[in-house]
């Protein structure tokens, strides 16, 4: 059939579809052939299975990709194929295919975990369409999935989302002090993950199996600060009823995150000063110590050395907390994360409140791409949950943004223009889009797994682009 892709385009495109296996079960030999064959035509590895039982046979001893399967069949049919595939490879993407009016079927196998369905007979043009858009959502999964486990084997730290050179200097410095007992500050911007990074530090040392205590310096009131990290015993203040240990106790042999602590008072910080040196602790009310065996970390979003020059903060006790120094960068400067962050917060909040949502338009990751983000990471992260939340739709769109942020783009951030994203007007649809990938792969400074995550398109689609217009080169090309 007739197409208007060009021949040079169709070549690459059957290149980077080698390494794709199709499973095609239906217990129509003919037709399972023919849909066969017509994949085998665009350059995809194929296998046929003319019942569900010779299917899941082949699942339990081949690696595959992609299983497209007819919902009805004689002996096993569509919807154990997909049980069997789900189990067998937790990433396969499934396509059903009906034959019946009725979607009913397929709506419940799309509940169960199918991709999408196909009407039959098929339409072998939407067919390949279908196959490529279900792919690059696999590949996008596969890639965040392959990100992660590189982290996690590289630096362990799991739940710490970030592929920004400046997140990997964070990473270079937690994998050399988790595991020893060094005291840690922790700087940054409210919103940027200090308690997350603090607890990653606590889960990474010799001292996982104890205690991780945390205590908000500005929650407590000064004359409840005291009691609440030393104890006090029975009689020490009016109310005070009975012994209490306090979380220096509780948190003995483990870690304690003094967070805010540039808030602390002056007076306890005098005290905190001389647990530090003393290692143990008198509780409100007793001249007894009590021995504890703690390793702190603190964090604050305040400049601390302002503070000691004007008088707020203990300069001796500064040089006690800040043996090992980490700054967070705020999400603003490291914005090549904030696509894998809302790819991230998707699936979390899919899964977390079962909704199946399956990403997001490239229009509404630009409009987010281009907000500021004051809140950091916390502000993406409940945004993301409230669209994932109350969307009515599958996929995320610009009317799912809340208009607090989708009215404040900033119309400054690289690669992204005052109409949130769109290149002037009166440039030709072709130039519009070779502006877009060229102004994205500087941002990204030619990156091409972040700048597909950016577009929101797979890579392999990208990689037709960049051939297509030849754009060899970030920000060069002879068009």
């Amino acid at each position: 059939m007739p197409t208007s892709q060009p021949v040079s385009s169709r070549k690459d495109d059957a290149s980077a579809n080698a390494d794709v296996m199709i499973l095609v079960v239906d217990d129509e030999a003919e037709h399972a052939e023919t849909i066969s064959e017509s994949l085998r035509r665009t350059g995809y590895r194929t296998l046929v299975a003319s019942s569900g039982k010779a299917a899941i046979d082949m699942l339990e001893n081949e690696h595959v990709d992609i299983v497209l399967t007819d919902l009805v069949m004689k002996d096993v049919d569509g919807m154990e194929v997909l049980g069997s595939a789900r189990r067998l490879h937790p990433d396969v993407e499934v396509v059903v295919m009906t034959g019946f009016a009725s979607v009913e079927g397929a709506v419940e196998a799309m509940k169960k975990g199918a991709s999408t369905y196909l009407k039959k007979p098929l339409n072998i043009q939407e067919l390949r369409a279908v196959i490529e858009k279900v792919l690059e959502r696999q590949n996008l999964s596969r890639s965040n999935v392959y990100l992660q486990q590189e982290l996690d084997r590289k630096y362990g730290f799991s739940g710490i989302i970030g592929n920004a050179e400046s997140m990997q200097k964070v990473f270079t410095v937690l994998q050399q002090v988790a595991p020893t007992s060094a005291t840690v500050l922790i700087q940054g911007e409210s919103g940027t993950g200090k308690e997350l990074v603090a607890k990653a530090i606590h889960r990474n040392s010799p001292r996982r199996n104890q205690h991780f205590i945390p205590i908000n310096c500005t929650a407590m009131p000064e004359g409840l600060i005291e009691s609440e990290l030393f104890g006090h015993e029975k009689g020490a203040f009016t109310g005070a009823i009975g012994a209490r240990k306090g979380r220096f106790e509780f948190a003995n042999h483990g870690t304690l995150l003094l967070d805010e602590i540039g808030d602390m008072p002056l007076s306890t910080q005098a005290k905190l000063l001389r647990v530090i040196e003393e290692r143990c602790v008198y509780r409100v009310g007793s001249n007894v110590p009590i021995p504890v065996d703690v390793r702190l970390i603190a964090s604050t979003n305040r400049h601390v050395e302002d503070l000691v020059k004007e008088g707020k903060f203990r300069e001796d006790l500064y040089y006690r907390l800040r043996v090992v120094t980490i700054s967070l960068p705020p999400l603003r400067a490291r914005q090549s994360d904030i696509a894998l962050l809302i790819d991230h917060f998707i699936k979390e909040f899919s899964h977390q409140h079962s909704r199946r949502i399956e990403g997001i338009t490239p229009a509404a990751r630009t409009m987010l791409l281009a907000y500021p983000w004051p809140g950091n990471v916390r502000e993406l992260r409940n945004t993301m949950e409230a669209m994932v939340v109350l969307t009515r739709d599958n996929i995320l769109d610009t009317d799912d943004i809340p208009e607090e942020i989708s009215s404040k783009r900033d119309v400054s951030t690289p690669g992204v223009g005052a109409s949130g994203g769109l290149p002037p007007a009166g440039l030709t649809l072709k130039k519009s889009e070779i502006d877009l990938i060229r102004r994205t792969l500087e941002m990204v400074r030619g990156n091409r797994e972040e700048a597909a995550r950016l577009l929101g398109c797979g890579e392999r689609t990208l990689y037709r682009k960049l051939k297509q217009y030849k754009l060899t080169e970030v920000g060069k090309s002879p068009v």
